[in-house]
């Protein structure tokens, strides 16, 4: 099938492993072959009176010595074929989560977590069956119809084996107006599937949202409904599916009424001997199983397809940011900023996050980033991170525009600490040091941990740094994630140090703590700091004032209060709130 061709570099890798296991299987079915006509020769022994005890236990032994080679056959075709049909599920679902982490921020904007949990669980597996299961289904569906029907006229004669298979082709319209039913409705039931493993994991997230708002029985009746459609997809799958097994029984008891009939008619007249006519039925019960097989295999094959289909769409897709054939062999970076008449609209919207916004921030020196909410602060770091691509404008880092500089050099330069605070559920410690791929010292954790003042917290804890942490972090407080995530960057000593509004969650003394800590850390790095707090940026070698996209003003703490503009005004009303707090 067309949708298997992104495997077919597994395929040429484990081609001996499927073709030795093919092997096996067909040894196996050869050797099934040989039952009948030993039974063909019993029966017909026992009819003439020409047997003893002695050839009957030969003739048994025989038969034991056949299911042995049957059995050995069977473990080997599935070490080959089940073993490597397991090995491909490792593989695909390896470059399934690859690939979707060379993929865009923008990218997973757009899917749903559970979607794409399902992508890697049930449609993988399906896939598997189609690959496994499958491979021996069609094999034992083509050899053993091809051999079963050789032997059946060698035991007998052609007119019996063909009124016999009358009813096999009636059996292949069947399937084939089925097939594609299959297909179609395999392709709903995975959209299903997937739709109800997004609401269980976006409800077991959110879960302390829904229960503060009070919102369990609503959650319980859009699970209820998911689950429903989940139902109902799978039970028109089901009506088709149950279809096959009846039908194929049905078929095979018209074929032995056949056999009965005429057979049974042929041995009365001496035309065949009773052990031809049980050899002939031992080989038709032999050609039931590759004949429901034909069923079986449709239907897996066919939700291997639906499945692979899926899976195909999301390894077509192409990351948004990339690096470009012009790239630059740069291995450093030193840290000066330049923001060129940079404007930049977010992936389906209609309005501009920047417009037209130019500074500069040399190498060393801080700039503080304030404005109100939906002002565009987070957006110049996303571009800056090439998050997002820009529409208009350019950004230069060292003088080089950032889309010429290699992805990998960008972002491991900068230490970015983001307003989300993603915290990972292992220990403390491996999230402070996420940015390593090798061990890191423990002095340089707990330095960082110290400069952030968490490190008291966390030696307060039962298991200090080896605590583990629950999903997103939601063991510790807003401010512990927050200093945490503070700490994870520090640690990685970037030439560009991001504070994305990192200090709202704490404490205006604690603040002021971590800010003297990191004037050591800042020194001699490139900074941005943004905050809704005046305080947090109010020592910065220069700030901006964001408003709708636009720089509105620009100077130092001092040179904007004297301009009676949102600055000051934004300072004034801080300094107000704190006045009424303190009292």
């Amino acid at each position: 099938m067309k949708s298997f061709k992104t495997l077919k570099e597994f395929f040429i890798r484990n081609k001996w492993k499927y073709m030795l296991g093919i092997v096996w299987l067909l040894i196996v079915d050869m050797m099934q072959l040989i039952v009948p006509q030993i039974l063909r020769k019993v029966t017909n022994l026992l009819e003439v009176g020409n047997i003893t005890i002695s050839v009957l236990i030969k003739y048994a032994g025989y038969i034991i010595i056949t299911g042995l080679f049957i059995a050995l056959g069977r473990y080997f075709w599935r070490m080959y074929i089940q073993v490597t049909s397991y090995k491909l599920e490792y593989y695909l679902r390896n470059k399934l989560f690859r690939h979707l982490q060379t993929l865009s921020t923008n990218y997973f904007n757009r899917h749903k977590t559970g979607d794409l949990m399902a992508h890697g669980t049930e449609d993988i597996n399906r896939i598997r069956m189609a690959l496994g299961p499958g491979i021996v289904m069609v094999t034992d569906a083509i050899f053993m119809t091809i051999t079963a029907l050789i032997m059946m006229i060698r035991t007998t004669n052609l007119k019996l084996a063909v009124l016999a298979l009358i009813p096999l082709p009636f059996l292949s319209i069947i399937i084939g107006k089925s097939g594609q039913m299959i297909f179609k409705r395999s392709k709903l039931v995975q959209e299903a599937f997937s739709d109800l493993s997004n609401k269980a994991q976006e409800n077991f997230s959110g879960i302390r949202v829904v229960k503060s708002f009070v919102q369990e029985e609503n959650e319980k009746e859009k699970f209820t409904k998911a689950n429903q459609r989940n139902f109902d997809t799978n039970m028109h799958l089901v009506k088709i599916q149950g279809l096959f097994e009846p039908i194929v029984h049905f078929i095979s008891a018209l074929s032995y009424l056949i056999v009965i009939w005429y057979g049974g008619t042929l041995v009365i007249k001496g035309n065949i001997s009773l052990g031809d006519f049980v050899a002939f039925i031992s080989y038709l019960g032999l050609l039931v199983w590759p004949m429901m097989a034909i069923g079986f295999v449709i239907n897996i094959l066919q939700r291997g397809a639906a499945s692979m289909e899926r899976i195909n769409i999301i390894l077509a897709e192409k990351p948004e940011i990339y690096d470009h054939k012009d790239i630059i062999s740069k291995t450093d970076i030193e840290g000066s900023i330049e923001y060129k008449n940079v404007s930049f609209k977010y992936p389906q919207s209609n309005e501009y996050a920047l417009k037209n916004v130019s500074f500069s921030v040399p190498k060393g020196s801080t700039l503080g980033v304030v404005g109100r909410t939906g002002s565009g602060k987070t957006t110049i770091v996303n571009l800056l991170l090439r998050l997002f691509e820009i529409n208009e404008g350019q950004i230069l880092v060292d003088g080089i525009d950032i889309s010429k500089i290699p992805l990998k050099v960008l972002r491991e330069s900068i230490g970015y600490v983001s307003q989300d605070n993603f915290l990972f559920s292992t220990t403390l410690k491996e999230n402070i040091a996420f940015a390593f791929e090798t061990d890191v010292d423990d002095e340089r954790i707990f330095k960082a941990a110290k400069t952030t003042e968490i490190y008291d917290n966390i030696m307060e804890f039962p298991q200090q740094f080896e605590t583990p942490l629950g999903e997103r972090g939601v063991t510790l407080s807003g401010g512990q994630r927050q200093r945490t995530s503070m700490a994870r960057a520090i640690v990685k000593n970037p030439h560009i140090l991001i504070l994305d509004d990192s200090l709202s969650a704490v404490d205006t003394q604690t603040e002021e703590k971590i800010l003297s800590n990191l004037e050591e850390v800042m020194n001699g790095k490139t900074n941005i700091l943004i905050a809704h707090r005046i305080s947090t940026i109010k020592n910065a070698s220069k700030i901006i004032v964001l408003d709708e996209g636009k720089i509105i003003e620009t100077g130092t703490h001092e040179e904007l209060l004297e301009i009676n503009g949102l600055y000051k005004d934004i300072y004034e009303k801080q300094l107000l709130e704190e006045k009424i707090h303190n009292e």
